[in-house]
């Protein structure tokens, strides 16, 4: 349990930073489009052909899916083929951290299943211990079943539990 949720964290955390660097790529790339758009409205071609030279590649691909569509779109930020850098890496990594979460959480569960059994069996040996004391036989055989009805109940339990994980 303790090492699923250890490795959810570490996944969590390089999601995090994996999600900074594509944030820090989108700003980049909106600086560099606005750049672009001021050039363009002042009819500056060489200005637009030098930041033009600046796009990062995945800025560049919508760019010029953006213009190919006509311009339909209000930026190529807008589109469907944007995506910069580290996006696809933190969506991977916090499904991971995800799936990790919650096989710390099934590996938690088993092991409280696991401690509710053994103060189950606990009881078992304590009904049994209360039967042998000097009591009125009615009671000691009361006590002595209900030893048995919960040791039963405890293995009918236990055996529904995995053998190997």
């Amino acid at each position: 349990m303790s090492i699923a949720f250890s490795q959810a964290s570490s996944a969590r955390i390089q999601a995090a930073a994996a999600d900074g660097e594509a944030r820090d790529a989108r700003l980049y790339d909106l600086t560099i489009y606005a750049q672009w758009v001021l050039a363009e409205a002042d009819g500056r071609e060489e200005l637009v052909a030098f930041i033009e030279e600046r796009f990062t590649p995945e800025f560049r691909i919508a760019f010029e899916a953006w213009e190919e569509g006509d311009r339909a779109e209000r930026g190529p930020m807008m589109m469907d083929e944007y995506v910069p850098s580290g996006t696809l890496e933190a969506e991977e990594l916090s499904a991971r951290a995800d799936a990790k979460f919650d096989e710390a959480l099934v590996n938690n569960q088993r092991g409280d299943n696991y401690s509710l059994l053994t103060v189950l069996f606990a009881l078992v040996l304590f009904l049994t211990a209360m039967s042998q004391r000097d009591l009125s036989r009615r009671i000691r055989l009361a006590l002595l079943s209900l030893a048995v009805f919960v040791g039963v109940g405890g293995l009918a339990i236990l055996l529904t539990f995995p053998i190997k994980i």
